[in-house]
């Protein structure tokens, strides 16, 4: 399934992308898309049964907002330094672990919204990024295969960068990921089991309509499930959590 929310910000409905390609309202069968119902088996059948019935009502896609599409999100944990063309392209060796930094939860919002420079930027940088969604407490998993069977689902993230505040500031990366505006998240979760395999998706990014990455997640130095079980070995992951992959 695809699901979305939709709406002015801060105010959005959960809805449902079908195959056809039609939108459908959500919010006679759930409140919200965000980790409690990720993890509650129940209600996400209730969702797949009224898809299935064709029972949800069409939205007017007409003018309207798309949303980040989950809510509250608790943490976004990401991963840097994560594909093996991008270590080549800066001239890095691998990480023999991954590399962990965090975003703001606030930093998220929707895919088409409008992204802010922050005053005294100078280098304001893009990133495409696999977006991971967690589904189930993940803590101290023993392998990669529990830590896809946390995974409820995938999403597109723009893990969007200040460059001189990253590298040239001294300190943390922190500084350089957590501007306002700075994690455009979805248009939609794609549910786990739409993918079978998530090490064979692509990644494209145009910047003023020019390509200007296009990878594949084949080419991760950690996989999925194997971020998600190094993750959880420091700290716990939640329903709703999103970790961000890394970039090609």
């Amino acid at each position: 399934m695809k699901l979305l929310r939709v709406g002015t910000a801060g105010s959005e409905r959960p809805a449902l992308l079908d195959a056809d390609g039609t939108l459908r309202d959500l919010s006679g069968v759930v409140t919200d898309v965000d980790g409690a119902l990720l993890a509650d088996d129940a209600a996400m059948e209730r969702v797949r049964s009224a898809a299935a019935a064709g029972e949800l009502p069409v939205l007017d896609a007409t003018g309207l907002r798309v949303g980040p599409p989950v809510g509250r999100i608790g943490k976004i944990v990401c991963i840097g330094l994560n594909y093996h063309d991008h270590a080549r392209e800066t001239g890095a060796e691998p990480p023999a672990e991954p590399v962990v930094f965090f975003k703001a939860p606030d930093t998220v919002v929707g895919p088409d919204d409008t992204v802010l420079v922050p005053r005294g930027s100078v280098k304001t940088d893009w990133e495409v990024e696999l977006a991971v969604v967690i589904g189930r407490t993940a803590r101290y998993l023993e392998s990669a295969e529990e830590g896809l069977a946390c995974v409820a689902g995938y999403a597109v993230a723009h893990d969007v960068s200040e460059r001189e505040f990253q590298i040239e500031r001294g300190g943390t990366w922190d500084k350089g990921k957590n501007c306002e505006t700075f994690n455009p998240l979805g248009p939609w979760l794609v549910t786990a089991d739409e993918v079978p395999d998530p090490q064979r998706l692509s990644l494209r990014l145009w910047v003023n309509g020019e390509l200007r990455q296009d990878g594949s997640t084949a080419d991760q130095i950690f996989p999925v499930g194997e971020v998600v079980r190094y993750v959880s070995q420091f700290m716990v992951l939640r329903p709703g959590d999103v970790i961000n992959t890394g970039t090609p």
